[in-house]
């Protein structure tokens, strides 16, 4: 009697093990393929990429389960993200919503609040997701344990030296790459720099070069305390009152009020392309922006050969970077569609892909076996010296850097906007009353002048947000 008692029950059991964890797949005939459409923002040189990675898996993995893949927009990060938000509003207009897209948390968060997102947990072992970096994955989770971006190609921050330049004034100064390490070091090396380039004009007076600049200068304060201590946000709101704060805060007004750090509404890439600064901080993904030669004021120019090296450390701070990059997120919709769109991120994201992909954009792979030997290989086949010097760069900064995830609330980018602006406009009027002080003051005097209640002024501005 026992035994056929259990036999009902263990075909019941058996149909509904095939009907959940496994079943996904197995409703897909490959005969009658699953299309998925993907919105993207890699444009440029990605687009390529990104299309012959779409053809590949489209032949080969796609072919054999039944999953195709349909690139059907392709946008700007800000396009896309209103392209999103308005299809989560359902705006009057507004396109379907895609089955797979790339997104930033903020853009996720709005997607996710609309329940529209498919959280990545439950299409992922805990084996397969401990393959991956584990801070790519922490960005990815933006309610608590679900994870609704998952990382597809990632970047930090580096500092890029423009060592044509940089060698010539090293060898009538002294000065060494080894100075750039730190924040404070850059600093130095900025006003031996400035100093330098004034004296090749000795008739006339104060015309020194800038040296460095942040690409952003919200990230600049952001990192810069966190090396040494300290959050920058607390509550939503700027910490000004921290010791480390006015620390960082001190470390760019000060040389960017005389001259010696840029202040500029635009990239570094378009102040290096004519000679104007020599270094900068900024995203890996920029690298593709920096011009092969300088062309100066006077029409003449020269090759620009570039040194790509890990982020700079405040003095007796910690190794820490920004991590920056987009990621993927999956449109809830149907049970097939969604197991389609988990078998392409995990393809997509195998380290031989993953760094296919990233070798030739300057992003960084997502799965710590990607940044092993795997990557050591990789970088041997790049052609591109710059790309090569980035992967070399990227794999030391993914042994012995901790990467910061950007915080993300309600008004941020508003906050990150603001905040550059205001520093760019208190910083310009300093550096105006500098060089008009410069023509009758001794060069500390002029300085005291052009600080005299910079910060409180800023401070002022930003606390009214």
């Amino acid at each position: 009697m026992k035994r056929n008692f259990l036999i009902p029950i263990i075909l019941i059991l058996i149909m509904v093990f095939t009907l959940t964890g496994c079943g996904h797949g197995e409703q897909i005939d490959p005969s009658q393929p699953v299309t998925l459409n993907i919105w993207h923002n890699y444009g440029g040189q990605l687009k390529e990429t990104m299309d012959n990675m779409v053809d590949e898996f489209n032949e080969t993995v796609g072919a054999e389960k039944g999953i195709i893949i349909s690139v059907t927009s392709i946008s700007g990060s800000a396009t896309l993200h209103e392209k999103l938000n308005m299809a989560a509003h359902g705006d009057p207009g507004a396109p379907a919503l895609p089955d797979i897209t790339t997104a930033y948390p903020k853009t996720a968060l709005i997607l996710a609040d609309k329940g529209l997102l498919v959280d990545l947990n439950s299409q992922f072992s805990d084996q397969e997701l401990s393959a991956y970096v584990p801070e790519f994955l922490e960005e990815g989770r933006i309610e608590g344990d679900s994870l609704y971006v998952f990382p597809t190609a990632k970047s930090t921050e580096v500092l890029f030296v423009n060592t044509t330049i940089f060698n010539r004034f090293a060898r009538d100064t002294g000065a060494k790459i080894e100075d750039l390490t730190t924040f404070e070091g850059i600093a130095r090396t900025a006003s031996l720099y400035y100093d330098w380039t004034d004296q090749q004009t000795p008739d006339v007076a104060h015309d020194g070069k800038m040296f460095y600049m942040s690409d952003s200068l919200f990230n600049f304060t952001l990192i810069g305390c966190k090396q040494i201590g300290s959050e920058l946000i607390t509550n939503g709101k700027i910490n000004f009152t921290s010791p480390q704060y006015k620390r960082v805060w001190d470390c760019y007004y000060e040389p960017a009020a005389s001259g010696k750090f840029a202040v500029f509404d635009g990239y570094a890439t378009d102040l290096a392309k004519t000679g104007d600064i020599v270094c900068s901080t900024g995203s890996t993904a920029g690298v593709s922006f920096f011009s092969p030669t300088v062309t100066y004021a006077d029409n003449t120019s020269e090759p620009a050969e570039l040194a790509i090296l890990p982020y700079p450390v405040f003095e007796g701070g910690q190794k820490i970077a920004m991590q920056r990059g987009a990621g993927m997120c999956v449109i809830k919709s149907t049970p097939e569609k969604e197991y389609a769109a988990a078998v392409f991120l995990k393809w997509f994201t195998s380290p031989e892909n993953n760094l296919r992909f990233v070798s030739s954009t300057g992003y960084l792979p997502v799965t710590e076996e990607a940044f092993g030997e795997i990557m050591s290989k990789e970088i041997q086949s790049v052609a591109d010296e710059n790309i090569k010097k980035l992967l070399k760069t990227g794999r030391i900064m993914q042994q012995e850097y901790e990467f910061c995830i950007p915080p993300l609330f309600d008004g941020v980018d508003e906050l990150q906007t603001e905040y550059e602006f205001q520093f760019r406009e208190v910083t310009s009027y300093s550096r105006t009353l500098y060089s008009n002080s410069l023509a009758g003051s001794e060069e500390n005097n002029a300085y005291d002048n052009a600080d005299f209640a910079a910060f409180s002024d800023f401070v002022n501005r930003l606390s009214k947000i």
